[in-house]
């Protein structure tokens, strides 16, 4: 399966320019001959809080943006906005399908507190593992990368492929980088990191978007500027690792309970 991590800038509050952007990527996606594309976290709106004025409710005009893109071009889409989940804004993930259907639906679990994100976004209470080809797709979202347990209870749930969606500042770049590849070595899976450029909030952002594979190695990365990171997944790949060290069976889950079993959402509710 090839995957495009769009790198892109995104206009602070300004959703008809992202979008005319994001279009403009995902169509060099699908020449490029991908079957997923993933764009970054609130790609429509940069990490804005004000939810009166960004959260929309469902089958608004991104999510129609997204289930359209995914039907024209025939591939899996992921998109991440600001959205209203019973009532309240969420910060969420959605997957749609080639036929352009909602697919899944993951809110972010750990909302951003340092940032005050936690006083105007609900957290996720449930995880969603999705199958999109040969692989079991799970999303987590950006400040959601600092916190082992939620990865490796997707992993324990069936995820193999986790792409993470996000607005991570150039300040705290080490980390973001260095942590993509941790959970791609702890939990045997691939990894997906989708980062944005340029400066929103007040905050610049340098990319290093990374395609990282069950070993830790990084199969794509770029940083700086607007641009594609691309590369193919190999199931087979993913299966031989697991197969050669498989040592997730040994995970102790007699001392950690509360990861066993992962409360994973049914993809089709």
């Amino acid at each position: 399966m090839r995957i495009a991590a769009v790198q892109m800038d995104i206009v602070w509050e300004q959703p008809i320019e992202n979008l005319r952007t994001a279009a403009t990527r995902i169509a060099e996606a699908a020449d490029a001959g991908a079957d997923l594309v993933v764009l970054p976290e609130m790609f429509s709106t940069g990490f804005s809080m004000k939810t009166a004025k960004t959260a929309e409710p469902a089958g608004g005009p991104i999510e129609r943006f997204c289930g359209d893109q995914a039907r024209r071009h025939g591939l899996h889409l992921l998109g991440t906005k600001a959205a209203r989940f019973q009532g309240e804004p969420q910060n969420a993930a959605l997957l749609f399908g080639p036929d352009g259907k909602l697919a899944a639906y993951q809110g972010k679990v750990h909302p951003f507190t340092f940032a005050g994100e936690h006083q105007h976004f609900r957290a996720a209470d449930e995880l969603s593992v999705t199958p999109v080809g040969s692989f079991r797709l799970a999303t987590a979202i950006c400040y959601d990368l600092r916190f082992p347990e939620l990865f490796r209870a997707l992993a324990l749930g069936g995820a193999d492929l986790i792409v993470v969606p996000a607005n991570w500042p150039r300040s705290r770049m080490t980390a973001w980088s260095q942590l993509l590849i941790a959970r791609a070595i702890e939990n045997q899976c691939y990894v997906v990191g989708v980062n944005r450029v340029g400066r929103g909030g007040g905050l610049d952002y340098d990319g290093r978007s990374a395609i990282i594979d069950p070993l830790g190695e990084v199969l794509a990365t770029a940083r700086g500027t607007e641009q594609l990171v691309v590369a193919d997944l190999d199931p087979d790949h993913l299966a031989d690792v697991r197969e050669r060290f498989p040592f997730l069976p040994d995970a102790r889950q007699d001392l950690f309970p509360s990861l066993w079993p992962p409360k994973i959402r049914d993809p089709g509710n």
